[in-house]
C-alpha cells in the first residue's frame, strides 16, 4: 500500500479540486489565546486551509488591522511557542494551516526544532514575506524534509520574467496579492485584477490562493473563475475585533 499524500503535495491537491476554497487568516494569540484556538477549531471544520499568522513588532506587509492585532497580541504575551502550545492543545485539525510569519521568529526558533513540530501539528506550508527566494534554500530544504511547503508571493507589479521563476518554485501554493501596498485595503476586482491572476494562473505550477483586501461575497464571485481561492485577511480579524462570529462571515463569503 502506498503511503498517503501529506503535507504541501496533499494541499495542492486539496485546492486544485475545491470549487474555491475561502482561506481564513487568524493572528496567532488574537484578541487572546483562548478566542484564537476557538476560532481556529471552527474555522478548521469548514475550510481546506486556515492561515495563521505569526505576530511581528515590524510587519511590513500588514495593514493597520494586522498590524493592531499583532500588536495586541504581543501585549498579551502571545510567541511562536505559545501559538503552537494552543493549536497542539486542539489536536489534529481538520484543514491544512499555512504558517506565515516573518523571518525572524523562525531562526530565533531555529529551524531543526521548528519545522518537524510545524509538521506534527499540521502545517502543510510557510509563507516567510521578507525571504526572497534566491535566500530560502536553508529554509527550503528543512521544510520540504517534513513535507512542508515555501510559498511565493508575487504581485501585480512582478515582471513575467520573474513570475514564471516564482510560479515554478513554489509549494502548496502561489500567493498572488491582488494590489500594491499593505494588507487591508478595498480590492476592485477589475479586468486588470482577473487579467493578472489569470497571467498568474498560467505561470503556477501549484494552485493560486489571491489575497489583500477580499472581504465581499461580490468580490469572491468575481476572482473565482480566475484563481483557486482567496485568502480573507483584514475583514477576518476586523470581525473578531468586533466581537462577531468569524464561522458566519466566512460561511457567507462561500456562497
Amino acid at each position: 500500500m502506498s503511503a498517503p499524500v501529506v503535507g504541501a503535495r496533499a494541499l495542492e491537491m486539496r485546492l486544485a479540486v475545491d470549487e474555491t476554497a475561502i482561506v481564513p487568516y487568524l493572528t496567532g494569540g488574537y484578541p487572546s489565546s483562548a478566542v484564537f484556538a476557538d476560532a481556529l477549531l471552527a474555522l478548521s471544520r469548514m475550510s481546506i486551509a486556515v492561515e495563521v499568522g505569526i505576530p511581528f513588532s515590524d510587519p511590513m506587509a500588514d495593514g493597520a488591522t494586522i498590524q493592531e492585532s499583532s500588536r495586541v497580541a504581543l501585549e498579551n504575551g502571545a510567541t511562536l511557542e505559545s501559538i503552537l502550545v494552543a493549536i497542539e492543545g486542539l489536536g489534529r485539525l481538520d484543514a491544512d494551516l499555512v504558517v506565515m510569519s516573518y523571518l525572524n521568529p523562525l531562526l530565533a526558533y531555529g529551524y531543526g526544532s521548528l519545522l518537524p513540530r510545524l509538521a506534527g501539528v499540521g502545517v502543510s506550508a510557510l509563507v516567510v514575506p521578507d525571504l526572497p527566494l534566491e535566500e530560502s534554500e536553508q529554509l527550503a530544504s528543512v521544510s520540504r524534509e517534513h513535507g512542508i511547503g515555501l510559498v511565493q508571493l508575487v504581485s501585480p507589479v512582478t515582471s513575467q520574467e520573474r513570475l514564471d521563476v516564482l510560479g515554478q518554485a513554489s509549494e502548496g501554493f502561489t500567493y498572488a496579492v491582488t494590489m500594491t501596498g499593505t494588507t487591508g485595503g478595498t480590492l476592485g476586482a477589475g479586468p486588470e485584477v482577473t487579467d493578472y491572476l489569470d497571467r498568474v494562473r498560467a505561470a503556477s505550477r501549484p494552485p493560486v490562493l489571491a489575497g489583500f483586501g477580499v472581504r465581499t461575497v461580490d468580490q469572491v464571485r468575481a476572482l473565482a473563475p480566475h484563481c483557486d481561492g482567496v485568502i480573507v485577511g483584514s475583514a477576518l480579524v476586523e470581525i473578531m475585533s468586533d466581537g462577531r462570529d468569524p464561522v458566519s462571515f466566512v460561511a457567507e463569503l462561500r456562497q
